[in-house]
Protein backbone atom coordinates (compact mmCIF):
# COMPACT_ATOMS: atom_id res chain seq x y z
CA UNK A 1 0.00 0.00 0.00
CA UNK A 2 1.42 3.53 -0.55
CA UNK A 3 2.68 5.40 1.70
CA UNK A 4 -0.29 8.30 1.79
CA UNK A 5 -2.69 5.33 1.79
CA UNK A 6 -1.15 3.88 4.84
CA UNK A 7 -1.78 7.50 6.79
CA UNK A 8 -5.11 8.18 5.00
CA UNK A 9 -6.25 4.27 6.89
CA UNK A 10 -4.31 5.70 10.04
CA UNK A 11 -5.94 8.93 10.34
CA UNK A 12 -9.36 7.23 10.02
CA UNK A 13 -8.28 4.92 12.57
CA UNK A 14 -7.52 7.94 14.41
CA UNK A 15 -10.83 9.57 13.56
CA UNK A 16 -12.72 6.51 14.89
CA UNK A 17 -11.24 6.34 17.94
CA UNK A 18 -11.77 9.78 18.89
CA UNK A 19 -14.64 9.61 17.99
CA UNK A 20 -15.68 6.03 20.12
CA UNK A 21 -13.75 8.41 23.11
CA UNK A 22 -16.27 11.04 22.92
CA UNK A 23 -19.26 8.56 22.74
CA UNK A 24 -20.32 8.49 19.67
CA UNK A 25 -21.61 4.64 17.80
CA UNK A 26 -19.75 4.17 15.03
CA UNK A 27 -22.32 2.67 12.57
CA UNK A 28 -20.08 2.29 9.23
CA UNK A 29 -16.88 2.88 8.03
CA UNK A 30 -16.19 3.76 4.19
CA UNK A 31 -19.98 3.68 3.15
CA UNK A 32 -19.96 4.09 -0.83
CA UNK A 33 -22.70 4.90 -3.02
CA UNK A 34 -22.44 5.37 -6.11
CA UNK A 35 -19.08 7.83 -6.95
CA UNK A 36 -19.04 8.83 -3.45
CA UNK A 37 -17.62 7.42 -0.17
CA UNK A 38 -18.51 8.39 3.45
CA UNK A 39 -15.49 7.48 5.77
CA UNK A 40 -17.90 7.77 9.18
CA UNK A 41 -21.19 7.45 9.69
CA UNK A 42 -21.72 7.48 13.47
CA UNK A 43 -24.59 8.07 16.14
CA UNK A 44 -24.66 10.82 18.91
CA UNK A 45 -27.68 12.50 20.81
CA UNK A 46 -30.35 11.15 18.18
CA UNK A 47 -28.38 12.59 15.36
CA UNK A 48 -26.84 10.97 12.69
CA UNK A 49 -23.25 12.08 12.14
CA UNK A 50 -21.51 12.28 8.59
CA UNK A 51 -18.09 12.07 8.81
CA UNK A 52 -15.49 12.62 6.21
CA UNK A 53 -11.30 12.49 7.37
CA UNK A 54 -8.93 14.73 5.63
CA UNK A 55 -5.29 14.03 7.08
CA UNK A 56 -2.39 16.06 5.65
CA UNK A 57 1.54 15.75 5.92
CA UNK A 58 1.44 19.56 6.47
CA UNK A 59 -0.64 22.47 6.22
CA UNK A 60 1.56 24.33 4.67
CA UNK A 61 -0.53 24.71 0.81
CA UNK A 62 -3.70 24.32 2.21
CA UNK A 63 -5.67 23.54 5.44
CA UNK A 64 -7.00 19.83 5.55
CA UNK A 65 -10.61 21.05 5.46
CA UNK A 66 -10.01 23.43 2.24
CA UNK A 67 -10.37 19.94 0.33
CA UNK A 68 -13.81 19.03 1.13
CA UNK A 69 -14.92 21.09 -2.33
CA UNK A 70 -18.86 21.63 -3.41
CA UNK A 71 -18.07 18.82 -5.52
CA UNK A 72 -17.12 16.29 -2.40
CA UNK A 73 -19.89 17.90 -0.79
CA UNK A 74 -22.82 16.96 -3.17
CA UNK A 75 -21.53 13.09 -3.35
CA UNK A 76 -21.59 12.80 0.37
CA UNK A 77 -25.25 14.43 0.51
CA UNK A 78 -26.13 12.02 -1.80
CA UNK A 79 -24.31 9.07 0.13
CA UNK A 80 -26.28 10.23 2.92
CA UNK A 81 -29.29 10.68 1.51
CA UNK A 82 -29.03 7.13 0.31
CA UNK A 83 -28.03 5.63 3.55
CA UNK A 84 -30.85 7.01 5.21
CA UNK A 85 -33.65 5.87 3.28
CA UNK A 86 -31.69 2.41 2.73
CA UNK A 87 -31.40 1.90 6.79
CA UNK A 88 -34.33 3.43 7.37
CA UNK A 89 -32.80 6.02 9.61
CA UNK A 90 -35.04 9.06 10.66
CA UNK A 91 -32.71 11.03 12.57
CA UNK A 92 -31.37 14.43 12.09
CA UNK A 93 -27.77 14.38 10.18
CA UNK A 94 -25.13 16.87 10.90
CA UNK A 95 -21.99 17.12 8.54
CA UNK A 96 -18.72 17.06 10.46
CA UNK A 97 -15.26 16.96 9.34
CA UNK A 98 -12.02 15.47 11.42
CA UNK A 99 -9.04 16.77 10.57
CA UNK A 100 -5.67 14.92 10.91
CA UNK A 101 -2.05 17.00 11.01
CA UNK A 102 1.32 16.56 12.67
CA UNK A 103 2.76 18.83 14.65
CA UNK A 104 6.43 20.24 14.88
CA UNK A 105 7.34 16.93 16.87
CA UNK A 106 5.22 14.66 14.31
CA UNK A 107 2.65 13.84 17.28
CA UNK A 108 -0.94 13.55 15.17
CA UNK A 109 -3.54 16.13 15.91
CA UNK A 110 -7.10 15.32 15.78
CA UNK A 111 -9.36 18.04 15.30
CA UNK A 112 -12.95 17.49 14.89
CA UNK A 113 -15.54 20.09 13.20
CA UNK A 114 -18.81 20.09 13.93
CA UNK A 115 -21.57 21.18 11.46
CA UNK A 116 -18.31 21.58 9.63
CA UNK A 117 -21.42 21.86 6.00
CA UNK A 118 -24.80 22.07 5.54
CA UNK A 119 -26.73 19.24 3.46
CA UNK A 120 -28.45 22.79 1.16
CA UNK A 121 -24.89 24.37 1.00
CA UNK A 122 -24.40 21.33 -1.87
CA UNK A 123 -26.76 23.18 -4.22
Amino acid sequence: MAQHNDFGKKAEDLAVEYLQKNGYKILVRNFRFQKAEIDIIAEKDNLIIVTEVKARSTDAFMLPQEAVTKTKIKLIVSAANYYLEEFNKNLEVRFDIITVLPDEKKNLIVEHITNAFEAFDAN
